[in-house]
């Protein structure tokens, strides 16, 4: 009879655990304990227990002090999910070839809710110990590939996600100001790419570009990374003629049709 209590109990609170976990959406990525305990019509003790538990998992993660979001342990669970699929196995050749062209890391990231969630990665031989791994959701105000899609959204939804996750300092480099970083977001968009002055990793340095879907919205982007500051120095105008390149090649494979070809791309 203990036996049988204890697998029921064990059951409902799975259940409880699902059910948390499906709370969180692209749309909401964010929830406060009282939020999701409302939700589920479960006492914050028990909501708390849970969350606990899902965050010991790595599912679940606290950030911004009281807020609760999807962990990185979730990127095993969502493999299957079939735009990150999509864009990852589409874009897994030419994110090797770029590797190979450039001598350095190249990093594949997906825009996921306010963050970017790395998908995919080939990690050059001369690159050090990495932050990044595939699995990890960023901010985008500090990030070679969030800079990229921010700058290649429309300005108000760029603005949006920035006001809604903040602009919190990770290294000595990283702009905090909105209307900086609004005007680099412009002289991005121009150009057609991103850097990354070591304001996600001291030591790193990147140059992103933007990749869009059929519809012609941006959705994911590449960054070439490594611990050369020559990256978005002198190598910058070769760097990201590869880059550009090899993202128009993947938007193409993803159904975008450009109206006109970026600068780089052009022969």
């Amino acid at each position: 009879m203990t036996t049988r209590k204890t697998k029921l109990s064990t059951n409902k609170s799975l259940a409880k655990a699902v059910r948390m976990l499906k709370l969180f959406s692209a749309q909401e990525p964010r929830l406060s304990l009282g939020e999701i305990s409302k939700r589920l019509e479960m006492p914050k003790s028990t909501t708390h227990t849970i969350l606990r538990s899902l965050i010991a998992e790595g599912l679940i993660e606290k950030i911004d002090g009281e807020a609760y979001a999807l962990g990185t342990g979730a990127l095993a669970l969502t493999q299957s999910v079939r735009v990150n699929v999509e864009v990852r196995d589409r874009a897994a050749p030419h994110v090797r070839a770029l590797a190979d062209n450039a001598g350095e890391s190249v990093y594949l990231a997906y825009l996921d809710g306010d963050r970017v969630l790395y998908i995919y990665a080939v990690e050059s031989s001369r690159r050090l110990v990495a932050r990044t791994a595939v699995g990890d959701r960023m901010p985008m105000h500090c990030t070679g590939v969030g800079k990229a899609i921010l700058a290649h959204m429309p300005p108000q939804n760029a603005r949006d996600i920035l006001e809604r996750s903040g602009m919190p300092r990770v290294t000595a480099n990283t702009i905090t100001d909105l209307a900086e970083l609004t005007d680099q977001l412009k002289i991005i968009h121009e150009r057609g790419y991103s850097l990354d002055d070591q304001e996600n990793e001291i030591g790193n340095f990147c140059v992103g570009a933007p990749i869009y879907d059929t519809s012609g919205r941006v959705v994911a982007a590449c960054s070439v990374s490594g611990t050369d500051p020559e990256i978005i120095r002198s190598r910058t105008p070769d760097i990201s003629k590869l880059l550009v390149s090899a993202c128009l090649d993947i938007s193409r494979n993803l159904g975008y049709v450009p109206s006109s070809l970026p600068k780089y791309s052009q022969t």
